[in-house]
C-alpha cells in the first residue's frame, strides 16, 4: 500500500515526538483583547458624606428664601445631632415639606427632602431653635404716650425678632403724622400697637362739619366731642341744637358727616 508524502510525515512525527500535531482548519485564532477601552455600564456612582454643617447651610437657605420676606438674616441651631449619610457627589437640593402653619418659630420642626439630579434620596425632619435678626427701632430712653413720633429718642439695634410676639412699628423716621399711643421703656422695641396717627382735631375744638348729598353742600359748626386723626370716626354735637351725631375726620379744620 502506497501512502502520500503527508500522511508518511504524519506517521514518522508521532513515532519520533510522542503525539500528533494539532489539526488546524482555517487560519489560527488570535487571542482575546484584555481590555477593550469602553467605560463599564455597571459602575457605582461615586458618593460623599453630607455632613450636619452642609445640611444646616441648605435647609437655611430654603427657610429664608421661602419665610424670610421682609430681610433680615436667618439663624439656625438642630436641637438634635445629624448622623452624616451618604450621597452622590455633585449639588443637592432642599426641598421643604412640613412646616407650621404660620412659618418661621422660635423652636419648630422642619420637615424636608433631598434631591440629587432629580432623584428623590429620603425625606427627614429635624427639630430646630432658630433666630432671625434684623434692625428694628428701640427707645433709648423712656419715651411718653402723646409724644411726637418724629422726636422720639429711637436707635436702630440688632434684635432677634422671633422673640416678640407682636408686629413692630413700621415708619418713616422723618414722619411729624405720627405719635406714640403708649408709653415705652428704655430698651423696648417700638411695637405697631405703640404708634398711631396723630390727632388733627383735639377734643372740644369747634370744626366745619360738611354735609353733602349731590350737588347740595351744607356747612356748618360743631364741636368735637373726641380727638382724631385723618381717615377716623368721631363723635361730634351741634351746639345750637344739641344733637350728637358721627362724622370722619377730613382735615384740622372739617369732618365730613354722612347723610
Amino acid at each position: 500500500m502506497k501512502y502520500s508524502r503527508s500522511l508518511f510525515g504524519l506517521l514518522i512525527a508521532a513515532s519520533l515526538g510522542g503525539g500528533f500535531p494539532p489539526v488546524l482548519s482555517g487560519a489560527e485564532p488570535s487571542a482575546a483583547p484584555l481590555h477593550s477601552g469602553a467605560p463599564a455600564t455597571n459602575a457605582a456612582p461615586r458618593e460623599r458624606l453630607l455632613g450636619q454643617a452642609e445640611l444646616n447651610m441648605l435647609l437655611t437657605a430654603a427657610l429664608q428664601r421661602q419665610y424670610v420676606s421682609g430681610g433680615g438674616q436667618l439663624e439656625l441651631r438642630f436641637m438634635r445631632s445629624w448622623t452624616a449619610c451618604k450621597v452622590p457627589e455633585g449639588p443637592l437640593a432642599l426641598n421643604l415639606l412640613d412646616m407650621p402653619n404660620d412659618g418661621i418659630r422660635a423652636y419648630f420642626l422642619a420637615g424636608f427632602e433631598l434631591r440629587a439630579d432629580g432623584r428623590r434620596l429620603g425625606t427627614w425632619q429635624m427639630p430646630v431653635q432658630a433666630h432671625l435678626w434684623r434692625k428694628i427701632w428701640v427707645a433709648r430712653s423712656n419715651l411718653r404716650i402723646g409724644a411726637p413720633l418724629s422726636g422720639a429718642d429711637l436707635v436702630l439695634e440688632r434684635r432677634d425678632v422671633l422673640t416678640l410676639y407682636s408686629p413692630l412699628a413700621e415708619f418713616s423716621p422723618g414722619d411729624h403724622s405720627l405719635e406714640l399711643a403708649e408709653s415705652v421703656r428704655a430698651g423696648s422695641p417700638l411695637l405697631a400697637r405703640s404708634v398711631r396717627l396723630r390727632p388733627v382735631i383735639e377734643r372740644g375744638q369747634m370744626a366745619d362739619a360738611l354735609v353733602q348729598e349731590g350737588a347740595l353742600s351744607v356747612r356748618m359748626r360743631v364741636q368735637a366731642l373726641e380727638s382724631g386723626a385723618p381717615g377716623q370716626i368721631i363723635h361730634v354735637r351741634n351746639p345750637e341744637s344739641g344733637r350728637r351725631f358721627a362724622g370722619k375726620v377730613l382735615n384740622h379744620e372739617t369732618i365730613v358727616v354722612p347723610l
